[in-house]
């Protein structure tokens, strides 16, 4: 297995291994090993099926079951429980209207977030393989959480240092136009805030970085517009074009990255002519990064 560094350096292209067979544990510690150096790992001509994906995953942790199969009626959803569908498909694989209020829900994902940070125990890796994809935008855009952090002057280090955070799925989606009571009574406990440090320590390389999403609703003592004012401003330093890494999806590529070190987004394309099925599993993190309110 070979690993190709790509611009600006946080990510990394992997040859020489099929991941959709199973791994000898010197391939799984190799692969987290780049993970660990990189943050995002980019795997061309991954034909995996959604049983070989959950497969390879597993490798790397406990699987997490996704927010919007947990928040949508059985009925609706178009795959298992652990399978995040990024898609602008609906459950008979036909594309979504102009108001259907799933694709509006998820114009979400193209503001920049880290997945699951909404949960006490938010995602360690994400995995989103490429099934189909349109023939122009759609790219994901990673921005690297510890180099923006290393950039920081050292009095704003001091002053984030012990900052807490309050992040929740409602606050997102309150950006594009959804109010909390859209989401329904029997969703209300999994969009309760919960709360997550502002400066993140890699539990292996010791490097510190910026936990940053658009989940963010505020900071824990804060009055919530200088909160919020403050967010956006370490939010538009961490995603600098010199913090940023474009890809460029082809069918069958596989990308691993890191939440606890990057943020992402999605980008704009043209959903209601053209599909993109793209299939996120998600492993779930160790533990929580900072002590939750007794509501949480």
């Amino acid at each position: 297995m070979d690993i190709t560094p790509l611009s600006p350096g946080f990510a990394g292209d992997v040859t020489g291994i099929d991941l959709t067979r199973p791994l000898t544990a010197p391939q799984v510690a190799a692969i987290e090993g780049g993970m660990d150096r990189f943050a995002i790992l980019v795997f061309h001509d991954q034909h995996f099926d959604d049983d070989t994906q959950l497969a390879f995953s597993r490798n790397f942790g406990q699987l997490e079951v996704s927010s919007g199969g947990e928040m949508a009626k059985p009925e609706d959803r178009r795959l298992k429980l652990e399978m995040a569908d990024i898609s602008n498909l609906d459950r008979n694989s036909q594309l979504r209207a102009a108001d259907d209020r799933v694709r509006l829900n998820a114009l979400g994902n193209r503001l920049w977030h880290s997945d699951a940070s909404f949960r006490a125990v938010p995602a360690k890796y994400s995995l989103l393989s490429a099934r189909i994809v349109p023939g122009a935008g759609g790219n994901t855009e990673f921005a690297d959480m510890r180099a923006a952090y290393d950039a920081l002057d050292q009095a704003t280090k001091t002053e984030i240092e012990d900052l807490v955070t309050e992040h929740s799925n409602a606050y997102s989606r309150e950006i594009i136009g959804f109010p909390k009571e859209d989401y329904g009574t029997h969703n209300q406990d999994k969009l309760r805030p919960v709360r997550h440090r502002l400066v993140r320590t890699h539990p292996v390389t010791g490097r510190k970085s910026l936990y940053l999403s658009a989940h963010i609703g505020t900071i824990v003592g804060w009055p919530v517009p200088e909160a919020r004012a403050f967010i956006r401003d370490l939010t538009e330093h961490a995603t600098q074009p010199r913090f940023v890494h474009a890809h460029r999806w082809r069918p069958w590529d596989l990308v691993i990255w890191d939440n606890r070190t990057t943020m992402h987004r999605a980008r704009r394309y043209n959903d209601l002519r053209e599909v993109r099925d793209m299939r996120r599993s998600t492993i779930r993190g160790d533990a929580m990064t900072a002590p939750q309110q007794e509501a949480a």
